[in-house]
């Protein structure tokens, strides 16, 4: 059987052939030595530029799941989580005291993402000083209805938008991707670019509209929107004075739920394991190699719009997890010029260690999970078997999608 190239063989070969013409019937003498050794520095660099994520695939059959997961869900007492959180509004989960951090678009890049890591906060809002108001302007738009909200959830829900006005650990990402070149060259996009003239750079005129919410609007809602669009903050915004009061978490509607969810009965569904009721991500998971650089990391960010990636040692068993937070740390720590330094080595550096609780095991109930999670409080868990082999990641969007909507009859993938 024919073997097939690789996907980057032919241009590899292209390469070859235009920087060396010996090997197409060219004399020796056409091919100078130096500009050899510089081209193939040059693939090199390529090469290391192009290093694909490393995934895996898991197939429902190797984690012995049933049939039918979703059964468990249509019972009438697993609807008791749903009608808990329509019952609560948003204001309900804003603390009594908490800490809000906006940015002026004046502020200095560098310090913005210093001022996030010192105040442990992952996003902040926007404020213009010459307009003297927050960034962007208020839009409103509504939610296409769907069969699932025709069963007594809300037919066209308020989904409130306004143009990005958040700087968020992704923009930090995005400008170390966009701008890195080797531990010799300085970033002074990082050093030298204000807030304002990142979004005009990066976002071109283009203004990507970000989602927020009424403070009377149920906590149902603000899970539905939170994973509908795919995203980790959901600002809770005064519609009257627009002012921003809080920004909704998976993790804070989870702590929510754990506190007070203790005072309403518990589906049956919380006493089955993980691997019964399928709540995870099993399929084309990204994972990282210890050894490989942090900007390989980054790409997998950029490229697959993951927040965590598994961290695998040579054998391929689980030795930790590098998120996104953790990439912010490199403003902290100013290490973010030397992106070639491995994964192994940023977690040895990080000041915040979560070894010990950043895994599960299939047979694990899923009231057990989320017991862990929320006393942890920590955004996902890997899922591992028992030689700590990955097998998935148990999100809080997993488990607020099962607890929450998929008893409303709302599929993650019909949103």
């Amino acid at each position: 059987m024919e073997q097939l190239p690789g996907p980057t063989a032919p241009q590899v070969a292209l390469l070859d052939a235009a920087a060396c013409p010996e090997e197409e019937g060219f004399p020796e003498a056409l091919c100078p030595r130096e500009d050899r050794e510089e081209e193939e520095e040059e693939e090199e660099e390529d090469r290391r530029r192009n290093r694909r994520p490393v995934t895996f695939t898991l197939g429902n059959e190797m984690l012995g799941l049933g049939p039918g997961p979703e059964s468990e869900f249509q019972t009438p007492d697993a609807e008791v989580y749903m009608h808990f959180l329509r019952s609560h509004c948003c204001y309900d989960a804003v603390p009594t005291s908490c800490k809000l951090v906006v940015f002026d678009i004046s502020l200095e890049i560098k310090k913005a993402f210093v001022a996030l890591v010192a105040n442990g906060v992952r996003a902040a809002p926007l404020w213009d000083s010459k307009k003297q108001s927050f960034v962007g302007e208020c839009q409103r738009c509504r939610l296409a209805p769907s069969p699932a909200w025709q069963r007594g959830v809300r037919a066209a829900l308020p989904a409130p938008r306004i143009s990005a006005g958040m700087l968020t650990i992704t923009d930090f990402i995005n400008i170390l991707h966009r701008y890195y070149r080797s531990p010799l060259v300085q970033i002074y996009e990082v050093e030298e670019h204000k807030i304002e003239t990142w979004r005009e750079v990066y976002l071109q005129g283009s203004f990507k509209p970000l989602v927020y919410i009424s403070p009377s609007n149920s906590l149902f809602d603000a899970v539905y929107s939170l994973i509908k669009h795919k995203i980790h903050r959901l600002p809770v915004i005064e519609p009257v004075s627009g002012n921003v009061l809080h920004i909704l978490t998976h993790k804070r509607i989870l702590k929510f739920l754990h506190i007070f969810g203790s005072t309403i009965p518990k589906p049956r569904f919380l006493k089955k394991t993980v691997q019964e009721l399928c709540v995870g991500t099993f399929r084309d998971v990204a994972v990282v190699p210890e050894t490989a650089p942090i900007y390989a990391a980054l790409e997998i960010f950029v490229d697959r719009r993951v927040s965590a990636l598994p961290v695998i040692n040579d054998a391929g068993q689980v030795v930790g997890l590098y998120s996104r937070f953790d990439v912010i740390h490199l403003a902290a720590q100013k290490t973010y010029n030397n992106l070639d330094i491995s994964v192994r080595e940023a977690l040895r550096q990080r000041t915040i260690c979560l070894e010990g609780v950043l895994t599960c095991y299939p047979h694990e109930t899923m009231e057990a999970i989320i017991d862990r999670i929320a006393k942890e409080q920590v955004h996902r868990l890997v899922l591992v078997d028992e030689n700590r082999y990955p097998r998935g990641i148990v999100s809080l969007s997993d488990i607020l999608q099962a607890l929450v909507l998929t008893p409303a009859g709302i599929d993650r993938f019909s949103l």
